[in-house]
């Protein structure tokens, strides 16, 4: 992989790279970097192969500077039988700047009988769609997408393949876990921009999942978006090329200066 990671290491210290900035500030990074460093974190301490990582809530209460070095701390709040729960705290320069919980479910079977659920969607494979060749899809270079239907900020349904680029921490390959929890910000953006523009920046993400993806492409699909007096929540049905994987949700605040005219998937 000849892309610039989001982060290097240093000792126990994650050093931001520049590739880890968001579209806020030049200098502030990119909430999918948090969401990701935090999810690596968690489930470098504190994974195994009998668990599903099936729930992730990250708040965000603060920018990090992409200048400053970031330290990950974890405390194992519940280690039973059948639910570990595991806290990490995100800190930058000292100061906490998002958290997360994360609820791992130990692997067993199905209860038997059936039980409704919706249909698989039915999107051409990432291969089947030409790569895109407008430079500012994927925040030039920062992701890679593949655009199904719909577009950011369209009024209409909304559906695209996304795979990520670049390594999270330099020299580790990304787990299936990390590489959607890296991704999993793009809810916000992808169901709250609207026909002015993106308009809400999210303060959190909530990511559900009830079996981990088992290829590199992870499918959007935004079914659900409202708001008022400023607070708005979004939703997108999550998928790998095998069929449905669960869902990011996101809550978020009404900015004073929309970015008008934001990056496309």
């Amino acid at each position: 992989m000849t892309n610039q990671p989001f982060f290097t290491k240093d000792g126990d210290a994650f050093i931001p790279t520049q590739a880890s900035n968001g579209p806020w500030d030049p200098n502030s990074m990119h909430g999918r970097v948090v969401i990701g460093l935090l999810a690596f974190a968690i489930e470098q301490r504190h994974g195994s192969d009998d668990f599903t990582p099936a729930r992730l809530t990250v708040d965000m209460f603060r920018l990090p500077n992409i200048q400053t070095a970031v330290e990950v701390t974890t405390r194992l709040v519940r280690d039973g039988k059948r639910i570990r729960v595991v806290e990490a705290e995100f800190l930058s320069g000292g100061v906490s700047m998002a958290r997360a919980s994360c609820q791992l479910l130990r692997r067993t079977e199905n209860a038997p009988g059936n039980v409704w659920s919706p249909a698989n969607w039915d999107a051409p494979r990432p291969a089947d769609i030409p790569a895109p060749t407008d430079p500012r899809l994927g925040m030039n270079g920062k992701w890679s997408t593949r655009p199904i239907s719909g577009a950011m900020g369209s009024l209409g349904p909304r559906r695209l393949w996304m795979s990520e680029v670049r390594e999270l921490v330099e020299g580790v390959p990304m787990t299936p876990f990390v590489h959607v929890a890296t991704g999993a910000d793009f809810a916000s953006p992808f169901a709250n921009a609207g026909d002015q523009g993106l308009g809400y920046i999210n303060s959190d993400v909530t990511l559900y999942l009830h079996r981990l993806p088992v290829t590199r492409w992870v499918g959007f699909e935004v079914v659900n978006h409202h708001a008022t007096d400023g607070v708005a929540i979004g939703e997108c049905w999550l998928y790998d090329e095998q069929g449905p994987i669960g869902t990011s949700t996101v809550a978020a605040l009404a900015q004073k200066k929309p970015m008008a005219n934001p990056p496309p998937p």
